[in-house]
């Protein structure tokens, strides 16, 4: 049958494919918009399908925040060019928005998340896929996602905190990437590790016990100081501390980082 040029133009601003791959479904299934946008689709999908192997390495991170609830998503593709693709970045703020739908904590992917990767991969021929995601609830929130896409931070506070307190809290969390909030969110193990650690250190180099002892709460200390978000000396203005930053009576209660593939 004839098809008409424009309908092949349509088809082909619906799925980003070349005039003749459009032209050829529309003649595989009669002329039917909807039929052919299904059979590109099941076509161009059957063969990403067999390229999973292939390596993801690059991709965005994406946050939205609605009141006191909030989320974040990592996907995966093959090249940087991709993932600054408008496409890519639309398909993102879709899946971004379908996280919240989705209870709090880590979030798997829905069949909506896997049908929005999956428009990207038919269109680019680049393997993608859905990698993380997580959802917060309560409190106040804050977010930095920085410019390349690749490197992101929710935070999560509770008190009245200004929007350019969270956004600088979150650079700098994504800068210095934190071990905890705070010297008690530590584990107990993991002083215990770098105490014990110190000692033997010290004993190495023949210092006596009481010696050995105390020059290893002094490596617990910097450690706590370097490694914890309170105490680390903030990015914007190194005279003071992150906990300086925090209006009276305001706290961390959470944050999640991610670097890309992190």
């Amino acid at each position: 049958m004839s098809i008409a040029a424009k309908d092949v133009m349509t088809l082909r601003q619906k799925t980003g494919l070349g005039m003749m791959d459009c032209k050829n479904a529309l003649n595989a299934c009669d002329g039917d918009m909807s039929a052919a946008e299904e059979w590109i689709r099941a076509k161009r999908k059957g063969k990403m399908d067999t390229r999973t192997e292939r390596t993801t390495g690059e991709g965005r991170v994406a946050i939205t925040i609605d009141g006191n609830k909030a989320a974040m998503v990592e996907v995966a593709t093959e090249t940087d060019f991709t993932a600054r693709n408008d496409d890519f970045i639309a398909m993102m703020q879709t899946i971004v928005a379908e996280a919240m739908s989705c209870p709090a904590g880590a979030i798997d992917a829905t069949a909506a998340m896997t049908e929005a990767v999956d428009n990207v991969r038919i269109k680019t021929g680049e393997n993608a896929n859905y990698t993380r995601g997580v959802k917060l609830e309560g409190g106040t929130f804050g977010q930095y996602v920085h410019h390349d896409g690749k490197r992101a931070c929710l935070l999560q506070v509770d008190g009245d905190v200004g929007e350019d307190v969270l956004k600088g809290i979150c650079q700098h969390i994504v800068f210095y990437d934190p071990a905890a909030i705070g010297p008690d969110d530590v584990p107990a193990e993991k002083l215990d590790e770098i105490r014990a650690n110190a000692i033997q250190e010290a004993q190495d180099t023949g210092k006596p016990e009481d010696i050995a002892a105390k020059m290893a709460e002094g490596k617990v200390r910097k450690f706590l100081e370097e490694s914890t978000l309170i105490k680390q000396k903030y990015v914007l203005d190194e005279s003071i501390r992150v906990e300086d930053v925090l209006p009276e009576g305001c706290s961390i209660t959470n944050f999640v980082r991610y670097t890309l593939g992190g």
